[in-house]
Order: structure tokens, then C-alpha cells, then sequence
């Protein structure tokens, strides 16, 4: 599973054969569905600083169910919400395929920081209770974020629903990363579950260095002259142009 945020990522994921991408509701649209091919897409529903839907934030269940079905009829397949449960089980009665979250939950680290959780009996138990409960409601399934190897291996295997593992071990149902730790898009500091494939940070930079250095030619090229030159030029014939002259006159 990947998340992706562009044409390119989602057409390269489907060409690739990944099976599940996570694609937010703001980059999601028919052309984004069309790129994913086959894959399987899980579209992220509007949620705290994660922007608006039709210029308003998200707050009732009657906002989450209109963004949902708007985002179903573009050929959304889940949908991920980080709601309150009462939010998340309106939309599973209304037969909504719902991923819920747990563990390090960004929108969430008020509670927890941003660490791993279930490293301790009680936190474990509370990610179990949360999971069962999301389960009672209806959740499909749930992203399972930066919790230990051996918690999220036996909630993996005691839930009915898909455990979409982020930095939860082998043990998850799905393996989840994002497209620009797998990519390299960035250097510095990456989470610990992050494997990084190609640098394109590199690449990046490269061509942000040669970018400058096509800009700066151009503009040489129109100081000295050497731009436009006449190929670049639209022509008109001697005659015609004496014409123009001679109208222009009178």
C-alpha cells in the first residue's frame, strides 16, 4: 500500500502492481481514479488541517457522508476517516466501506506525541479495545500506525477487519508507505519504519541547478541578442508589408 499524491505516483503504483493507495480527497479527483488503474483506493476524508471540503471544514456526520458519497461517485473504493466513532458509524450504516485509525494517529498526538503506542500492557489493551470497538461499528478496517511487531501481528490476526500496517511489523494484513520516504523525496530525519528506494531528492536538486542555469541562458540570449533569432520569428512578405507601410502612411 502506498500513499501517493500526484498523476505520476498513482499511474506508476498501478504499473508497478501495488494493490492499495491512500489518496487524500484534495488530490483525489477522476483523472487521479484513472491513473490508479486497478488499484484498490482508499480516499482520505477531510479532517482537521487536512484542509476542507467544499470550502468548509468537516464537523457532522452529515458533512463526512456528503464528502463520501461525493468522493464514491469518482470511483473511491474505502474511505479513511480519523472522526469520533459516532461519526465513523454513520457512515458504515449507510454501507460506507470505512478505514478507520489507530495508534500514532497525527491528527491525535495531542494524546500520545508523536511516538509508538502499545509499547506497554495498558496501551496495548487500549489499542485492542479500540480496534474491537471500530470492528462493532462497522469499520472495514483500520491503519495500523507505529505500534510493536507482536501487538499489531495479534490484532492483525484477531480482527475481522484489514489492518493496514504503518510501522506495525510483518504481521499487519498490509504493508503501508508513503510514496516520498520510498522515493527519497526528502533528506534529513525519515521514521523509523521508512525504507527509502531511489533518492530523488538528488535528482531534485539537479534539476532545480539546472533549471537556473537554463534561466540564466535565456536571459543572456536576450541581452546579446542571440534570442529571438530569425527561425523563432513570425515572417511577412516584402509586398505585403510595403502595403502595410503605404496604409499605415495614408
Amino acid at each position: 500500500m502506498l500513499y501517493v499524491t500526484t498523476l505520476d505516483e498513482a499511474a506508476a503504483a498501478n504499473a508497478a502492481g501495488i494493490h492499495l493507495l491512500s489518496i487524500e480527497g484534495r488530490f483525489f479527483s477522476p483523472a487521479m481514479r484513472e491513473a490508479a488503474g486497478r488499484c484498490f483506493v482508499q480516499v482520505g476524508l477531510p479532517f482537521g488541517s487536512q484542509g476542507t471540503f467544499e470550502g468548509r471544514s468537516l464537523a457532522t456526520a452529515e458533512d463526512y457522508l456528503r464528502a463520501a458519497f461525493h468522493f464514491a461517485a469518482m470511483g473511491g473504493d474505502c474511505y479513511y476517516c480519523a472522526a469520533s466513532f459516532d461519526i465513523q458509524k454513520v457512515l458504515c450504516d449507510n454501507r460506507l466501506p470505512i478505514v478507520a485509525h489507530v495508534g500514532l494517529v497525527p491528527t491525535h498526538i495531542t494524546w500520545t506525541g508523536f511516538r509508538a503506542v502499545g509499547k506497554t500492557a495498558a496501551e496495548a489493551l487500549m489499542l485492542w479495545q479500540e480496534v474491537k470497538q471500530l470492528e462493532a461499528i462497522g469499520c472495514f478496517g483500520a491503519e495500523l500506525e507505529v505500534v510493536p511487531d507482536r501487538v499489531g501481528e495479534f490484532i492483525s490476526k484477531n480482527t475481522s477487519m484489514i489492518m493496514l500496517g504503518m510501522g506495525a511489523g510483518p504481521g499487519a494484513d498490509a504493508q503501508y508507505l508513503f510514496a516520498e520516504d520510498v522515493l527519497g523525496h526528502t533528506e534529513g530525519h525519515k521514521p523509523r519504519h521508512a525504507k527509502t528506494y531511489r533518492k530523488f531528492a538528488a535528482e531534485y536538486a539537479r534539476l532545480q541547478h539546472e533549471r537556473i542555469a537554463a534561466f540564466k541562458e535565456f536571459i543572456a540570449d536576450v541581452d546579446s541578442g542571440a534570442y529571438p533569432a530569425p527561425h523563432h520569428n513570425v515572417p511577412i512578405s516584402e509586398n505585403e508589408y510595403d502595403q502595410f507601410m503605404e496604409q499605415v502612411k495614408a
